[in-house]
């Protein structure tokens, strides 16, 4: 005789294997890397830098 097999846990399972697969797919089409981020971000600190350097006193 087979041994029972807990369906809610089995669903629960599958449910979280989509989830993951969903993520993963999102992270490789969206995601930027922590690097990738910092650069962006000391990118956008320089340029504001530089434009506030160049305003005009009135």
């Amino acid at each position: 005789m087979a041994k029972p097999v807990n369906l809610n846990r089995f669903r629960k399972q599958k449910a979280r294997a989509a989830d993951k697969a969903r993520a993963d797919e999102n992270a490789a089409r969206f995601g930027r890397s922590k690097a990738q981020k910092e650069l962006e971000k000391a990118r956008s600190q320089k340029a504001a830098r530089e434009l506030d350097g160049k305003e005009r006193d009135a």
